[in-house]
């Protein structure tokens, strides 16, 4: 029993015990609590006056900041007002002056004025009195000869006739001696007019070229898809394909030789080639125009080796190869040169003359139409130019100069090549005026579009009817496109005369393309 008591009473001092432990942590935690709060508290204080003294400074340095900015502007301001009012001020100094100098200018003309009527009035009194002085002369002159003026200068010239009459004797029998030095000359050149009755035919160069079609399934194939192929024939050719009821044969028709040859041989070989859509006409004609290069040097060798001329420069006889594309009054140039060098010769010989040099300059006279539509100048300036620049010899440069009479002719070959140029034009169909108009016509209408940016080429086709203008996509977008066909179509309008209507078409393409590898 005393144990049991024991417990209990130890139970229950152990449960004061805790429970004066617990109260006592509780204190303990309660101080530090509010220790803590107190500190937080103060650092908060702390922190909310610092971030006041921040703002306060910063609100000052801005304060400070703006009122320097404002005082350096105002500065500014007066700086320009002040620098406004100095050339105010020097501008009206300037106009004082001009003014002071222009009243004086004024007063110096209106004095100047008025010396020249002073001395306007002076001459014509001097003048008067020269006048009756000169008159009382005469009369004084005729008084004392007893003979009137006329008859004073009757004499005069009587004695005159008589001085002169030997000098123009004289001056007859020099004119008779030279001409008796220059009468083989004058012989010569009757003989050689007298040979300006030989003729020869000549057939005219014509504006179209047939091309020969292995069947007219063919035709449908050129035609291609909804026309691209032909479209695409036309548009880098520059030349009018004519496809009709002729049976196995198109037309090429364009006034360029140059383009009808080179559309020729790629449709030529597109056919025997087979495969014709617009990528392979594009390869073709690419490399048709490079392989023309060596066709003109062809040309140029040929007429040199049928003349038998030796020593020319082989820029010169590429230069000489392009005359076989070009026309003069329809006749083919490199043609007509040809027969100019072989006429030529044949007088050289007969007259005793240089046959070689005459052949030369024969084949040279016109070698300025090769490139008178890449060049300013007439043809026969770029001939002599060529000429000079290639070391021809100086009947060569003469002959050139002298064909058409602008340069007097030094030489006889020079002659010669004259009468033989005029010989080959004048015979009876050698040329045809209308035909050369009208290739005038076109070459014009097709400048029509130089100096406007982003056209690639231009073509004139249809018979000068229509002129297509190719456009770079990348240059020209398609309202700009519209632009161009308007301003061509105005400037045609203005600048040239033609029959009935031109259309202007404006193509502006874009092709995306990939090769698979």
């Amino acid at each position: 029993m005393d144990n049991i008591i024991m417990y209990i009473l130890l139970a229950l001092i152990g449960i004061a015990v805790g429970a004066g432990l617990i109260t006592l942590l509780n204190t303990i935690r309660g101080n530090s609590l509010n220790k803590k709060r107190d500190n937080m508290l103060e650092s908060t204080k702390k922190e909310a006056d610092k971030i006041k003294r921040d703002s306060i400074l910063e609100t000052k340095e801005e304060l400070h900041k703006l009122k320097m900015d404002t005082e350096k502007e105002l500065r500014e301001k007066k700086d320009e007002i002040k620098e406004s009012e100095n050339r105010l001020t020097q501008r009206e100094s300037n106009m004082d002056k001009r003014e002071l100098m222009f009243q004086k200018r004024e007063e110096a003309l209106d004095e100047r004025e008025a010396k020249l009527a002073n001395k306007q009035s002076a001459i014509i009194e001097e003048q008067a009195k020269i006048d009756e002085i000169k008159n009382e002369q005469i009369r004084v002159l005729q008084d004392l000869s007893g003979i009137s003026k006329d008859e004073a200068k009757k004499l005069v010239m009587d004695k005159v006739k008589e001085s002169m009459e030997l000098e123009i004797a004289s001056y007859i029998k020099e004119r008779e001696n030279e001409t008796k030095l220059e009468c083989d000359k004058k012989a010569r050149e009757m003989l050689v007019l007298s040979m300006q009755k030989y003729a020869a035919d000549v057939a005219e160069e014509q504006t179209v070229t047939v091309v020969s079609l292995p069947n007219d399934e063919m035709k449908g194939r050129i035609i291609g898809r909804e026309g691209r192929n032909i479209r695409t024939i036309e548009a880098i050719t520059g030349v009018d394909l004519i496809i009709d009821d002729t049976p196995e044969a198109v037309v090429l028709s364009s006034f360029d030789p140059l383009r009808r040859e080179i559309a020729r041989i790629t449709l030529e070989t597109l056919i025997k080639d087979g495969r014709i859509h617009p990528t392979r006409i594009e390869e073709l004609y690419d490399k048709v125009s490079k392989d023309m290069n060596d066709k003109i040097i062809e040309y140029g060798n040929n007429a040199l080796f049928r003349l038998g001329i030796t020593k020319v420069d082989p820029k010169l006889v590429s230069i000489i190869g392009k005359l076989n594309f070009r026309t003069s009054y329809g006749q083919n140039a490199l043609t007509h040169s040809i027969e100019v060098a072989e006429l030529s010769g044949i007088l050289a010989g007969e007259l005793g003359e240089n046959v070689m040099m005459a052949k030369r300059a024969g084949l040279l006279h016109d070698i300025g139409k090769a490139i008178d539509h890449e060049v300013e100048g007439s043809h026969v300036e770029i001939g002599v130019d060529l000429a000079k620049k290639y070391h021809e010899p100086e009947e060569v440069i003469n002959a050139i100069a002298s064909h058409h009479g602008d340069t007097e002719a030094t030489s006889v070959i020079s002659t010669i090549v004259a009468i033989c140029d005029a010989l080959s034009a004048s015979r009876p169909g050698a040329r045809n005026d209308s035909l050369e108009n009208y290739l005038k016509r076109l070459e014009q209408l097709e400048k029509m579009t130089d100096g406007i940016e982003g056209v690639e080429k231009t073509f004139a086709v249809q018979a000068g009817r229509e002129l297509r203008v190719i456009v770079k996509p990348e240059d020209v977008d398609d309202l700009e496109s519209f632009k161009i066909a308007r301003d061509v179509k105005d400037k045609i309008e203005k600048e040239m005369q033609y029959p009935g209507t031109i259309k202007v078409t404006v193509i502006r393409e874009v092709r995306a393309q990939e090769e698979a590898k």
